[in-house]
């Protein structure tokens, strides 16, 4: 079975019905879903904050590049267009796959350039250890550690303050 934690993040229009959309494409895969943090924009400070979660996926049939076309799919779903000129601007839905597991459970290491992984910037940022931790308390990022002292003794620390938790919105549609 291929495990993958993969990041959502969110910043123009409905937040929240974008990261819905991405629980709502990846369907049945989905395992389990963080709670929802509002932050401050990460790279470009220059732009609406964020709203960002983090899921817990699974299917026995898909491998690493199939969870970035599923990533994608999603956020095409969200009406998702690459701004060329801004690599960490303000978009619709971005989702980023950030660690798979193989069917062995072994992380699964690549430096292909269209996906490198662990994600190579996921230890750096808050946003993606903090809600991670919601759903795998006791996980590590492969080749990194584990989370919680990333979170709170390596270079995302000083961000940490700046999550907000949003306890009134659900990945879950209510309606």
């Amino acid at each position: 079975m291929s495990r993958a934690v993969l990041s959502l993040g969110s910043n123009l229009g409905d937040r929240i019905a974008h990261l819905r959309t991405a629980v709502a494409v990846l369907g049945d895969h989905v395992l389990m879903a963080s709670g929802v943090y509002e932050t401050p924009p990460w790279g470009d400070a220059d732009q609406p904050a964020y709203l960002n979660a983090v899921l817990l996926v699974a299917d026995p049939d898909a491998g690493p590049h199939d969870w970035l076309s599923r990533a994608r799919a999603a956020e095409r779903a969200a009406d998702r267009v690459r701004d060329p000129q801004r690599r960490f601007g303000p978009r619709t839905l971005d989702v980023d796959v950030i660690a798979v597991w193989g069917d062995d459970d072994e992380p699964v290491f690549s430096a292909d350039p269209e996906l490198t992984l662990p994600h190579p910037r996921a230890h750096l940022r808050a946003f993606v250890l903090r809600p991670w931790i919601d759903i795998q308390p006791y996980g590590q990022l492969p080749g990194h550690g584990w989370l919680t002292d990333l979170l709170t003794s390596g270079p995302a620390a000083a961000e940490v303050a700046e999550l907000r938790p949003r306890p009134d919105l659900a990945l879950e549609s209510t309606t």
